[in-house]
């Protein structure tokens, strides 16, 4: 199938092949058409299978079509984070760039008001915008909706999970009742049913699997720690490489992501943090810095974890083990991107052993376990939480960032691929969250 079968606008179609792209995913086979013929849909597929461009493409062919004049948008795509808002507006200015002008604005929190509200007093066709920034617009009654005719709601059982729920619904009452409404989600288990019932007219419903070719590209790998001593010496190790050209370290809190960007640097690593406490302009310049090569260890929590498309990210490392198994894939997405491998690293501490058990439940594979020559781990972590002597014994990894940063050494188990080509955690702000750019390969947005 190509997506000229899909009947989409030429200038569209010139847009998609101009960036590579001339396979339409599952995803955006099964949803485009429905889309386009105006019906409600229930989407729900893994990350990285083009769920961004699988509603961006409808709503821009929705666009080619006049509508009557007027200042408000006739798309809003509500996202539950900021950068997820910046990855569809750069969606839509690279899918629109051959079409007649297609005005878009971007709506989300750390950033200033003024410029936000300057936008939303300008004519608008397409409003990208994170609920809790939005509700302040309409607060103020700086929104416009009276020419609304598309509504989609973007990696929707994050924003529940957020605590969007309520803003998410509001919002939707303050629409045409004869809109069209896309929800698009990993999942449509428990309250994303509940919200579909509420704000979705007799959807089509569109589920697409996650196959297992999907991380055939990433080798995953398993290393036990002892503690948090032992898990930096190994860190420190695996940094070494030069096979790694650059790499994602996720953590499981926001200090630690800054406590082990700092220790990094003074042990003579590139690495910068990236968290939900920054604003957007940090944020910015840090993944500018990685974009541009000059960071090559990125420290983050899982604000990183969905979306961040860096085709020369060959390694993420799980200092800290996800809390939420779904995270796990989330992560280990951020490599092996644009038709590249990669590989995934995860730590265990001793009082993991029930994360690990439930992640690889999950996925349905055993990582394979690997052991550094000389770094050794003593003890394997156990099934359930840990005892109070358990605690004393091991200490709380995440506390824990002692020990020297060691030298490399030989006998390691990196063997195979060396080379490769190209909820916890979670922010304080309204807005602050996850996800990045999209995958470029096979028109994923």
């Amino acid at each position: 199938m190509s997506f000229q079968s899909l009947n989409l606008n030429p200038a569209i179609v010139q847009a998609l092949t101009a960036s590579g792209y001339t396979e339409p995913t599952p995803v955006q086979a099964k949803a485009i058409p429905d889309a386009i013929a105006g019906h409600d849909l229930m989407c729900s597929a893994p990350t990285g299978t083009g769920k961004t461009a699988a509603f961006v493409l409808p709503a821009l062919q929705r666009l080619a079509i006049p509508a009557k004049p007027g200042r408000g948008p006739r798309v809003l795509v509500l996202t539950p984070t900021r950068e997820l808002a910046l990855q569809v507006t750069s969606a839509v200015e690279k899918y629109s760039k051959f079409m007649s002008r297609v005005r878009t604005g971007t709506v989300l929190g750390g950033m200033p008001y003024p410029k936000q509200r300057k936008l939303l007093e300008s004519p608008l066709d397409i409003l990208v915008a994170t609920p809790g920034r939005l509700i302040d617009f309409i607060d103020q009654g700086r929104v416009d909706f009276s020419r609304l005719e598309l509504l989609v709601l973007d990696e929707a059982d994050r924003m529940l999970d957020m605590g969007f729920i309520k803003p998410v619904e509001r919002i939707a009452g303050a629409m045409p009742a004869g809109r069209q409404t896309l929800l698009f989600s990993a999942t449509l288990d428990g309250n994303i049913a509940t919200l579909a019932k509420r704000l979705l007219k007799n959807p089509k419903l569109i589920e697409c699997e996650a196959t297992k070719e999907n991380h055939d590209n990433i080798e995953q790998r398993l290393h036990y720690v002892d503690d948090g001593s032992h898990k930096h010496r190994i860190l420190d190790h695996l940094l070494r490489d030069v096979g790694l050209t650059q790499a994602i370290v996720f953590t499981a809190t926001k200090h630690g992501a800054d406590r082990l960007a700092e220790k990094l640097n003074d042990g003579g690593h590139t690495a910068a943090a990236l968290h939900g406490n920054m604003n957007q302009s940090q944020r910015n310049r840090t993944l500018a810095r990685m974009r541009s090569g000059n960071v090559r260890v990125l420290v983050a929590t899982d604000v990183a974890a969905r979306g961040l498309d860096v085709a020369s990210i060959t390694h993420v490392i799980n200092y800290d083990l996800p809390k939420v198994a779904e995270d796990y894939v989330h992560r280990i997405g951020r490599t092996g991107r644009a038709g590249n491998s990669g590989i995934a690293i995860s730590f265990a501490a001793p009082d993991e052993g029930q994360q690990l058990k439930q992640i690889e439940r999950y996925t349905g594979n055993q990582i394979e376990r690997h052991v550094i020559a000389g770094m050794e781990p003593k003890v394997k972590p156990r099934s359930g939480a840990p005892s109070g002597n358990d605690r004393k014994r091991f200490g709380d990894p995440r506390k824990s960032f002692g020990g020297s940063a060691g030298k490399p050494r030989t006998g390691s188990s990196w063997g195979g691929k060396s080379a490769f080509g190209g909820k916890s955690g979670r922010p304080s702000s309204r807005d602050g969250g996850s996800g990045f750019g999209g995958n470029r390969s096979r028109g994923r947005g």
